[in-house]
């Protein structure tokens, strides 16, 4: 179930990120409201999950993967583009990640 928790935390943080986007500096109302919607419910699975994993891991699950997905959002849906010191930089996040996640006594199976 930690799991599952992080990845709804993750789920919802990508679509209060799109939102955000879509709201223009909050100045649209239904895109704004969506937004706050789904952070609250982004933070509510991402309490859950802080249960059963350590914060450090979980924190860089969150943010690692809501990295490269918001990433790939931006370019599918939004048409931006990344230069190559952005996909550079977001390689050696994963490769973080990864390395937290494969090598490190904190991380939890």
């Amino acid at each position: 179930m930690k799991y599952l928790f992080l990845s709804l935390a993750i789920i919802f943080e990508l679509i209060g990120t799109g939102f955000m986007q879509a709201s223009n500096g909050f100045s649209k109302t239904i895109p704004t409201i969506l937004t706050i919607v789904a952070y609250t419910i982004c933070f509510f699975f991402f309490s859950h999950a802080l249960k059963s994993i350590p914060l450090g891991i979980a924190y860089a699950i969150w943010g690692g993967l809501g990295i490269v997905l918001s990433a790939i959002i931006s370019i599918v849906i939004f048409k931006q583009s990344l230069d190559l010191p952005a996909i550079i930089g977001i390689t050696l996040i994963v490769a973080g990640v990864f390395v937290m996640n494969v090598f490190s006594k904190s991380a939890v199976n």
